[in-house]
């Protein structure tokens, strides 16, 4: 649930501004729309039904930032995302209800998400459990007081010894004292390579059900395979592990058995109603060129597809393996070239349902320049943490910087316009070389500085050769 915390439009295009560079208006129209979902959930109750997203349109070539604009709104409102291919559901074999899939991962991920965040909030008390089962392995406790003389106690190969004057009266409190001091070791890591015997639990098995294509829908089937599974016996195996080991083994499945996987389910479908964001690409794919004049081929599929996408945009409740999502309040972000159609060849009724349209902007050499300098996760900062670990420092002058931006652009004008994308492939060209000769011939210490005279010597034959086909992605 969103607080009174939550980023406003300026903070979150400020937070969006880090790692796009430009696109400024659409940056705008998601930070309003991801600031409206709080104040929808701060409005009166009776008009937060009411209020529904205004879903976004846009329009622009690839790479200048569509999809990662998207992926960085969710990050930042921690909200369940999911990327879709409008073009896939046009695919041999199409079936309408598949559209629902969409949703039905976007659950997924919501369940996911939570029911690790749960578990991660339990790991201590996790911890506890598997320190108590690597305990019972290394000395077993007694069930009950032994009677007679003390014996000997179980330690396996162990040979550690307990001091003369620490021998307690009775078995029970022997095996009390030597489980103590053992607990200390595995604590203090002393015991990390001893071999240990657990039981590991294996996963469900797979379930298989027979019958004829169409029968039921996809949420059935899964429910019904999830349902067998749980209703066949669990089984484990032992197995001969290091004390290591059989922590990492053990730690989630104790975490899991601590976390309420109702409650879990519960909360994620209302994270996925309220908060889900869903990025719908290439829908100018499914888009009708010529209005939709045409008699038969493709066209027919495409129009059936936004059909089938329009309910769910609407707002419509599909069933998940976890229950009932309603798609009336998941924001709905749609991204297309529009190179051969136009936003207006969608049926007018799935337009209606994308009432904000933002054109992003090809990108510009100055652009290009900024995206290489500025953004946190820039090309030139990944390269250079990639050579860190080789303890070799990499650093790019101004100049080259420039140059670079003025190639990418050159090529995509001259080639194919794939937009940011296009910097990959000039960075590889430039840098491969240097990264194939480390460390061998450029050992740890070294330094290196990208020079406008090596950018123009490496990158020289990509600008001057017409035929680039070689470097086209």
């Amino acid at each position: 649930m969103l607080d009174t915390s939550f980023l406003t439009p300026a903070q979150i295009v400020a937070e969006l501004d880090k790692y796009i560079i430009g696109q400024h208006e659409a940056k705008r129209h998601v930070a309003i729309a991801l600031r409206n979902r709080w104040r929808r959930l701060h409005a009166p109750a009776d008009m937060q039904k009411e209020i529904v997203p205004n879903n976004i349109l846009m329009i622009g070539a690839t790479g200048v930032g569509k999809t990662e604009i998207a992926r960085r709104l969710a990050i930042l409102a921690d909200a369940p995302f999911v990327k879709v291919e409008a073009s896939k559901f046009t695919e041999v074999g199409y079936v309408g209800r598949d559209v629902e899939s969409m949703v039905r991962d976007l659950a997924e991920q919501a369940v996911s998400r939570l029911r690790q965040r749960r578990q991660e909030a339990v790991k201590a008390q996790a911890a506890q459990a598997v320190e108590d089962i690597i305990l019972d392995a290394l000395i077993p406790p007694l069930k009950a007081p032994a009677s007679g003389s003390g014996g000997s106690l179980g330690f396996g190969s162990s040979g550690e010894s307990i001091a003369a004057d620490a021998v307690p009266g009775s078995d029970q409190e022997l095996n009390e004292r030597t489980r103590e001091r053992f607990r200390q070791k595995i604590r203090n890591g002393e015991l990390e390579d001893r071999r240990i015997e657990i039981n590991v639990a294996q996963g469900s098995p797979s379930v298989g059900i027979m019958g004829a294509p169409g029968m039921m829908d996809e949420a059935t089937m899964s429910g019904l395979q999830d349902m067998l599974g749980n209703m066949l016996p669990k089984k484990s195996r032992k197995r001969k592990v290091s004390v290591a080991e059989a922590r990492k083994l053990l730690l989630d499945e104790e975490a899991a058995k601590l976390v309420d996987m109702d409650e879990v389910k519960e909360e994620a479908i209302r994270q996925a109603e309220n908060s889900g964001i869903i990025f719908i690409d290439e829908i100018d794919k499914v888009a009708t060129s010529g209005s939709g004049k045409s008699g038969g081929g493709p066209d027919v599929s495409r129009q059936g597809v936004q059909r089938d996408l329009l309910p769910i945009v609407e707002g419509s409740a599909v069933n998940t393996k976890y229950g009932i999502v309603n798609t009336d309040h998941i924001l709905f972000i749609a991204a297309g070239a529009f190179h051969v159609s136009k936003p207006s060849d969608l049926i007018p009724e799935l337009q209606g349902r994308f009432p904000i349209r933002v054109e992003l902007q090809s990108l510009t050499k100055d652009d290009f320049y900024r995206i290489l300098k500025d953004p946190k996760n820039a090309l030139t900062k990944q390269y250079q943490a990639l050579l860190t670990a080789e303890d070799v420092h990499l650093e790019f002058e101004d100049e080259a910087l420039l140059k670079l931006a003025e190639i990418a652009f050159e090529v995509n004008s001259e080639v194919e316009n794939i937009g940011a994308r296009r910097l990959h492939t000039v960075m590889s060209r430039l840098l491969n070389e240097l990264l194939f000769d480390v460390p061998d011939k450029l050992g740890a210490g070294t330094q290196l500085t990208i020079t406008p005279q090596l950018v123009e010597e490496r990158l020289r034959d990509m600008v001057k050769n017409r035929d680039m086909s070689q470097y086209i992605l």
